[in-house]
């Protein structure tokens, strides 16, 4: 399973990307921001575009764990 490695929202609002930002500059879809907030991990490639907020590989912002 695929879980996310750091809390993406804190990440980004630390970066200066508020939720607010986010939304009014169309930089991720609001459904996308709720999916980080629930901690769903159905990525897209788009979502993955989170790298270049924060400057980082996407593998410091993901990891595969084996289930059970």
């Amino acid at each position: 399973m695929i879980c996310y490695k750091m809390d993406v929202l804190r990440a980004l609002k630390g970066a200066g990307c508020t939720t607010y930002r986010l939304h009014k500059e169309k930089l991720l879809a609001g459904g996308t921001v709720q999916k980080l907030r629930s901690g769903n991990t159905s990525l897209t490639v788009e979502n993955l575009n989170t790298c270049g907020m924060l400057k980082c590989q996407p593998g410091d912002l993901i990891e595969w764990r084996r289930e059970g």
